[in-house]
């Protein structure tokens, strides 16, 4: 995957940053280029505490009070935390920037150095960018409530239950079109050619039965040690039969930020120890909320003339993620919330963020398709390049 074409000036500056390598940018601590570290006042440490006790870190600043790094030592030239927008979860610069910055950490770029991943002023910069999508996330979601640890499973089965918002696997098994359901596929790619890898992040972070019971369901991700079998595999042979290039982020450039989005809460959580509350409750709201939407999917594709080979990777989560549902709620957060109750309520908090980010990406890509317009960046629709081969073929 290349970098792709910048969306604003978030992008623009950081993608010109990336195109060069990190020894034409040094960082600089006290006016000194070469130290490669943050004295202890300009550390961006994040905040101090859990999701759900957030305030200010012990010396009183934010993120919000980097400018003089960002701005300054070792990162001139990056906008003021005062001019990188609200965070914004539909905004396609912010989130292009903030997904980038991510990648680093996954298959990267293949267009910028390696080393830029634990670059400071990266760090720096990323550091302002979350702190501003975490506001964001705040903004949109309502913390639920709960009735102390030992209530953590009740409560996810009373969140996950909630159908009230837009569908787009009903409207994929019963009206959609090949076109919509090629674009549907192209979103989907964004995570699922990736998938499991953000909350893996989080096995080192774990221990005892929580641990166990998250590798138990990242096994069954992976293929059970089997590549052909791995749902990235799987997902591949779907883009394939629906005549779509399966290479990993071909199509990064022509989602939009609400899209990309979906997959930074995912790295947003996994990315830090402190939330990792947020990414086990975010993964058990994935794998209940799936079984259902998947078979709709199956259904879909086949109308549209997908074959089995197409159809098996959402066969495959209709019977896998029945099964996952139960280990995610009692073995992976019951558990974890048993042994660390300070993080019951960052469980519930990351999987009403996994919730609503499906629920605003859904209004999206409905909203789009009933004005007969692409869901896309890119317009037409028919500019989403396609391979020889069949073209046929939310909630999730």
């Amino acid at each position: 995957m290349r970098l792709p074409a910048p969306r604003g000036p978030l992008t623009s500056l950081l993608f010109e940053r990336l195109a060069h390598p990190p020894e034409a940018y040094p960082y600089r601590a006290n006016g000194r280029a070469g130290q490669g570290r943050f004295t202890d006042h300009q550390h961006p440490r994040a905040p101090h505490g859990h999701l759900s006790e957030r305030r200010p870190a012990a010396d009183g600043r934010s993120a919000h009070a980097y400018a003089h790094l960002i701005g300054g030592h070792g990162a001139e030239g990056w906008p003021s935390p005062l001019h990188v927008g609200d965070g914004g979860l539909g905004d396609d610069d912010f989130q292009l920037a903030l997904f980038a910055c991510y990648e680093l950490h996954y298959q990267g770029f293949q267009d910028v150095d390696d080393r830029w991943e634990w670059h400071p002023w990266l760090l720096a910069a990323r550091a302002v960018l979350e702190e501003r999508f975490e506001e964001a996330l705040g903004r949109a979601v309502a913390r639920p409530s709960l009735d102390g640890p030992k209530g953590v499973r009740r409560a996810l089965n009373e969140l996950t239950a909630d159908d009230a918002g837009p569908s787009v696997s009903t409207f994929l098994a019963r009206h959609a079109d090949r076109g919509q359901f090629r674009e549907f596929v192209v979103h989907r790619s964004i995570y699922h050619l990736k998938e499991a890898d953000p909350h893996t992040w989080a096995i080192p972070r774990l221990r005892g039965a929580a641990k166990a019971a998250l590798v138990e369901i990242q096994a069954d991700e992976y293929g059970g040690g089997r590549p052909e079998r791995m749902h990235s595999e799987l997902f591949r042979a779907t883009m394939r039969g629906l005549g779509l290039d399966d290479s990993y982020g071909a199509y990064l450039g022509q989602v939009p930020g609400i899209t990309l989005a979906v997959s930074n809460a995912m790295s947003l959580f996994g990315l830090h120890r402190r939330l990792r509350g947020a990414l086990a409750g975010h993964l058990a709201a994935l794998e209940m909320t799936s079984s259902l939407p998947n078979r709709r999917y199956a259904t879909g594709l086949r109308r549209l003339g997908g074959d089995d080979d197409a159809a098996r990777f959402y066969d495959e989560h209709v019977q896998a993620d029945a099964v996952h549902e139960q280990i995610a709620a009692h073995d992976l957060c019951a558990n974890l919330a048993a042994g660390e109750p300070a993080l019951a309520q960052d469980i519930l908090y990351g999987a009403a963020c996994a919730l609503e980010l499906e629920r605003l990406w859904a209004g999206h890509v409905l909203d789009r398709w009933e004005r007969g317009v692409t869901s896309l960046v890119e317009a037409p629709a028919a500019k989403v390049p396609a391979r020889e081969g069949c073209d046929a073929a939310s909630k999730r």
